[in-house]
Parts: C-alpha cells; structure tokens; sequence
C-alpha cells in the first residue's frame, strides 16, 4: 500500500525521461542519415511517442498506484509523461536548430519555396510569403511550438489511450476500509 502514495510528478519523470530521449535519438538518427524532413520516417517515430506514453502510464498504474487508475488520473498521467517528453524534445529542437545545424533552418526555408513554386506563386507573392513566415523557422520559436504541440499531442494521445489504461477497483471503498485497520 505504501507505493499508492507516490506522486505523478514523480511516478512520470522516468518513464518520460527515457521516452523523450528515445525520440531524441531517434531524430538523431534521422539527421545523421540525411532523412530529417522524409514525412514517413518522420511520423514513424510518433510512434515512439504513442508507445511510450502508453508503456509509462500503465508502468505507473501498476507499480505506484496498486494497478488502479481512474480516467482522469491516467489523463493526468500521460499530461504530466507528456510535459517531461516536451521539454527534452524542446531543448533538443533549439539545440538542432541554433546550434548542431542551423543550415537546417535554410533547407527548411527553401523547401517552402519550392511548395509555393509548385503551388504557381509569382516570386514577389513567395518572398512575401516566406518574409512573413521567417519567424515561425526561428530556433526559439521552433522550440516553443514543439513544446505544446508535444503536451498538446500528449493529452489527445491520453484521451484515447485512456480508455484501456483505466482501471478502477470493483468495490471503491475497499481501499478506505483496509487502510482503517
């Protein structure tokens, strides 16, 4: 009974750690293999994410919780996974960007332009349009959209993944009765 009492702040930092790191490295990977903006590959490692938060919440269920959760715990659960994921992933999203490559930024920059070209844009209409979006490929704001994008995803994740991680006591009283004696 004693293991009920740990905190989801604290029951979530390992499981959030690890799962956060493995999507790091997985976009290392994908960076040192030249396929950072390959869109399959790329969304193979959302799956990373969902397996992870899945495998983080129903650890947590079952060795610091006595393997009952209610669905707003699980949701705040896989919040709390998802915040500790999103920060490792921001630090590394402005590092990549700000530091290991900023030539990232221009690759990123150019394959917009390519898009609007594609699109039939006359030039003065691309460079209107990438000027006004020059802000949104900056390393901090990159950082900070990954973030709650991340948390955001997380939530959503959790909503669905919550239906199979819940699991309530079938009497919910029993948990009070045995702690009186």
């Amino acid at each position: 009974m004693e293991n009920r009492r740990v905190s989801v702040w604290k029951g979530m930092l390992n499981a959030g750690i690890f799962t956060g790191l493995l999507m790091v490295l997985y976009s290392l990977l994908l960076y040192f293999l030249g396929q950072s903006f390959n869109k399959v590959l790329s969304s193979l490692g959302f799956l990373i994410f969902i397996a992870g938060l899945y495998l983080g919440i129903r650890s947590f269920r079952d060795t610091a919780r006595g393997g009952f959760l209610s669905y707003g715990q699980v949701l705040g659960a896989g919040t709390v996974m998802s915040l500790y994921i999103a920060i490792i992933t921001a630090i590394f999203a402005y590092l990549l960007y700000a530091v290991i490559d900023p030539d990232l930024i221009v690759k990123m920059t150019e394959m917009k332009r390519e898009i609007l070209m594609k699109k039939g844009l006359s030039d003065e209409q691309i460079d209107a349009s990438l000027k006004i979006a020059a802000w949104t490929t900056a390393p901090w704001f990159l950082a900070v959209s990954s973030l709650v994008a991340t948390v955001i995803w997380g939530f959503i994740l959790t909503l669905i993944e919550g239906i199979f991680l819940k699991r309530e006591p079938e009497n919910p009283f029993a948990e009070v009765t045995e702690e009186e004696q």
